[in-house]
Parts: structure tokens; C-alpha cells; sequence
């Protein structure tokens, strides 16, 4: 309020002083709510024609829900939906003008079923997979969190779940991971849990050697059940939980809308909401824990303690994890997940600028039978030993990151894809000349891709490893380019020792 709108109204709330006690009380209310402004109602994103026209129709989202996950989301006494994704649904509810209704459920396996039958038209918050793609199309992420690995204390540093043989992991059955790691791991023998503080149980008690959670998950539920034989061991680049929502596979229309309304949602507003449910879930464990009136001082000196604890602890945690999600621990080159953070950007300022920027993909032949005949150990030190001559030979300019087992990727800024060729005949002689302290001589096959003006990321890198694997095909221990006519050629400065 400005000076003349507060002395009008003392003004006429003297006026109204005289007459009664029912105008006193009427201009105290006056004053009271004159002195709050007024909070303005939230705005709702514009939507095409279609998308009023299909909102009008169908004004009700039914959504089904995993009613036993929190912090993210469950399904309470009185049959609401909370938590952090539930406050997410209603923002895009707000933003959009759906009106949000729950179809309640007693497990994730039964959200399922009812999305396939119809009974509800999305689902609230799950990853992509092939699986689901049968019967659901996904809108952008609501939220993204990495997923972490969780084994006892004395449990070593995993950089590889790919090397861990015969190991069991527990997850939940009808998750996202719990279907890309059958797929994608058989050299791990799966647990299936009904759900994830039971695969953490499992995993507590000693009967399985490690499991999967989200990182916010995992620090909310070790905190909340006291598993302190826990810790986080590693985590997997490119099977981070991008939570969408799923829709039925004819409802285009409404992942417009929605898409729109996750995108109007800040990342302020996006913290906030997790900020409210984790430290809530803090408070709400410890005050149940102290009930006398002489404990308040106990009390108090508990809530800072525990919460600098954890914030010490979560804090070292970050860090961790920020340098693990992005060097490689055997090598400690970048690993491809740090490398894909800014691969797509580099091509784009490259094309955008027209300067010449090339690949250069690297694998060691017969890296199998170095393992087979010398152990994984030695295998492990060739690594090592690859990786720092490789290093030590590049340009200041270059980037080099370990692309995934013996593969090698080399980003080669300013290079056309001619100084490339010439680049990679030089490390591939380097290696062929150095004497690896366990295993003798080893040699290194190349492919050289340079970018053109239509490439993204993964066509450049896909290129470069066709071309890696034409210099296999043709014999090893050589550089593979293409030619202007899409043919390739072989270059090698000295014959095949293979």
C-alpha cells in the first residue's frame, strides 16, 4: 500500500469507529486485507486450436500411479496421490488446465495392467523402454535423477557392471531397469522383488550383492530404514531415470498439452517441490522419535546434528558422483557419458562456424584373447598402459575418453579428416612400437570420420565405428577412412603383425 491509500483507509476506519462495534470489526477486516496483496492466479499456457478443442472434450486425465514409492510418489490413508510427482502432475495440471484424477491402485504390476486395459489414460511417472513402447507413447521428461548402485561397505568401487560375473543384483520386477538389465547384462543374475526396499533388504541381509536405485531414493530410504552397511558403489552412464508420462497410444493431442505444461515449469518451481518433500521426511522421522516436554533440547540438538550429518554426507556423495558420472575409473580418461555432455554442442558450434572437426574411434585387436591368456588384471594394466600413450601423443586441443571397454575415442578439434588420418597413424605406430609390460607387443585398429554440415552426434560416432570395423574386416592394425565416393580405403604404415 502507498502513503495516500494508508490514510484513507485509518481515515475511514476512525469514520467507522463511532457508529457500532459491528462496523469496528468490519473496518479492522478492512485494514487487515488491504494490508495483503493480492496473489495473482496462476496462467495457463496458450494451446493450439486442436488442443482447446481436445481439452474441452476431455477435461479429465485419469492416471495411475506406483502407490508405494516415495519420496516420488504413493498413495495415502485417505486415497490421494502425493509426493514429489504428484506435486509435479498438479503444476502441469495448473499450467494446462487438466484436471488431474487418480485411479487408485495397491501395487505398481496392477498401474500397469490397468494402463493396458484402458482403465486409466496415463501413467503418472516411468522410464522408456521397447517394452512400453507397445502400448504407450511418452512425453518429455518430468523429472530426471540418476540411477546409483547399492552394495554393503566393504563391497570394492564397481566401474564396469559389464566385467561382474555371476554377481546377483535385486530389482523390482515391471520397472524400467529391471527390463534393460536383462537385456543388457546377462552375465548378472536378476532378483526379482515385489518392490525396492525389498531389493535394498536383500541386499542389507547379504543375499544379493547389489541393487539399483535412484540417487534421491537411495538416500531418502538408507536414511529412513537405518541400512548403514550401505553405501553407493557406482553408477551406470545411460541409465539415468528420465521419468515421462505415459499416454495411451492414440492420445497425440494430449501429449501436446502436457508437453506444454512441463515445459512451463521452472526449475525453480521443479527444486522447490523436492526441496519441500526431503527435507520434510527429515523432520517428520526425527520429531516422532522425542514426545516428552524435557526432550525438546534433546530434540533440537538431534534435528542439527542428523541434518548436518546428512548434509555432510549427501554433499560428499555430489561430489563423488559428479567426478565418477564423467572419468572413466580405470583410465581415468573422460568416459563417453562425459563426453556425450558436450559432443553435441562442439559438432553444432563446428558446423555452425564451419571449421573441419574430425572423430577418430580406436579399438585394440584381439583385446579377448589378452584377457583370456594373461587375466583380466593384465588386460586391465594394457588399458592403463594404451590410454597414457594415447594421452601423451595428442594435442593440448584434442579430447580423448575411453568410448567403452578397449575402445577409444578421439575428438580432434580443427582437423580436417586428412590431419586425422595422419593423427591416428601416428598413435597406432606409437602403439605398435611400445613393449606393454605383461603381454608384450599389441596393436590398435582406427577409423576417421570427418564431420559434414547434416551430421548430428550420433552419426558422426556411428560413421567413425563403421569405419573402425572395416579396419578389423580388413585385416587390423590400421587406420580405415572414407573416401569421397563413400569407399574405403586402408592406410597403414606398416604391414599387419597379425
Amino acid at each position: 500500500m502507498n502513503s495516500v491509500s494508508v490514510f484513507a483507509a485509518t481515515r475511514h476506519f476512525f469514520t467507522l469507529l463511532r457508529p457500532s462495534s459491528y462496523r469496528l470489526w468490519s473496518a479492522l477486516l478492512y485494514l487487515l486485507l488491504a494490508s495483503y496483496p493480492l496473489k495473482a492466479a496462476p496462467t495457463q499456457e496458450p494451446l493450439t486450436v486442436t488442443e482447446q478443442v481436445y481439452l474441452s472434450a476431455h477435461p479429465v486425465l485419469s492416471v495411475c500411479v506406483d502407490p508405494n514409492w516415495l519420496p516420488f510418489e504413493a498413495i495415502d490413508q485417505n486415497q490421494k496421490h502425493v509426493g514429489i510427482i504428484a506435486d509435479l502432475l498438479a503444476l502441469v495440471g495448473s499450467k494446462t488446465g487438466l484436471q488431474i484424477q487418480l485411479h487408485p491402485t495397491n501395487s505398481w504390476d496392477e498401474s500397469l495392467i490397468a494402463s493396458k486395459s484402458g482403465q486409466c489414460l496415463a501413467l503418472s511417472a516411468l522410464n522408456q523402454t521397447p517394452e512400453r513402447e507397445q502400448w504407450l507413447i511418452f512425453t518429455d521428461p518430468l523429472l530426471e535423477d540418476p540411477n546409483v548402485l547399492i552394495t554393503q561397505e566393504q563391497h570394492s568401487f564397481i566401474s564396469d557392471v559389464a566385467s561382474l560375473n555371476n554377481k546377483t543384483i535385486a530389482l523390482q520386477r515391471g520397472t524400467a531397469m529391471a527390463e534393460l538389465f536383462t537385456r543388457d547384462f546377462p552375465n548378472l543374475i536378476i532378483i526379482d522383488t515385489d518392490t525396492e526396499p525389498e531389493a535394498m533388504q536383500l541386499v542389507s541381509d547379504g543375499k544379493a550383492d547389489l541393487t539399483l536405485r535412484s540417487l534421491i531414493v537411495a538416500a531418502h530410504t538408507i536414511k529412513k530404514a537405518g541400512w548403514y552397511n550401505l553405501k553407493v558403489s557406482g553408477q551406470i552412464p545411460g541409465y539415468e531415470n528420465k521419468l515421462r508420462i505415459g499416454i495411451s497410444q492414440s492420445e497425440q493431442t494430449l501429449r501436446g498439452i502436457l508437453n506444454r505444461g512441463i515445459a512451463a515449469i521452472s526449475e525453480q518451481e521443479r527444486q522447490q517441490i523436492m526441496d519441500r518433500h526431503l527435507s520434510l521426511q527429515v523432520v517428520s522421522e526425527v520429531v516422532t522419535d522425542y514426545t516428552l516436554a524435557y526432550g525438546l533440547g534433546i530434540l533440537l540438538l538431534a534435528v542439527i546434528g542428523t541434518s548436518l550429518f546428512w548434509m555432510r554426507r549427501l554433499n560428499i556423495l555430489n561430489q563423488q558422483l559428479s567426478v565418477m558420472a564423467q572419468t572413466d575409473a580405470l583410465t581415468q580418461l573422460t568416459n563417453r557419458h562425459g563426453l556425450n555432455l558436450t559432443l553435441e554442442k562442439d559438432l553444432e558450434r563446428a558446423q555452425r562456424y564451419q571449421h573441419p572437426l574430425s572423430v577418430i574411434m580406436m579399438d585394440i585387436d584381439h583385446f579377448k584373447q589378452v584377457n583370456d591368456q594373461y587375466g583380466h588384471l593384465a588386460g586391465d594394466k594394457v588399458l592403463v598402459e594404451c590410454s597414457k600413450l594415447l594421452r601423451d601423443n595428442l594435442r593440448k586441443s584434442d579430447i580423448i575418453c575411453r568410448w567403452g571397454g578397449e575402445e577409444f575415442l578421439v575428438l580432434c578439434f580443427e582437423t580436417t579428416q586428412e590431419q586425422a588420418v595422419h593423427l591416428a597413424e601416428l598413435l597406432l605406430g606409437k602403439i605398435r612400437h611400445h613393449h606393454f609390460s605383461e603381454v608384450g607387443k599389441v596393436t590398435v585398429s582406427a577409423g576417421v570420420a570427418q564431420a559434414n554440415p547434416q551430421d548430428n552426434a550420433e552419426s558422426l560416432t556411428k560413421r567413425a565405428d563403421s569405419l573402425l570395423y572395416e579396419a578389423k574386416h580388413n585385416g587390423r592394425n590400421r587406420v580405415c577412412v572414407a573416401t569421397e565416393n563413400l569407399d574405403t580405403m586402408a592406410r597403414s604404415k606398416e604391414p599387419n603383425r597379425e
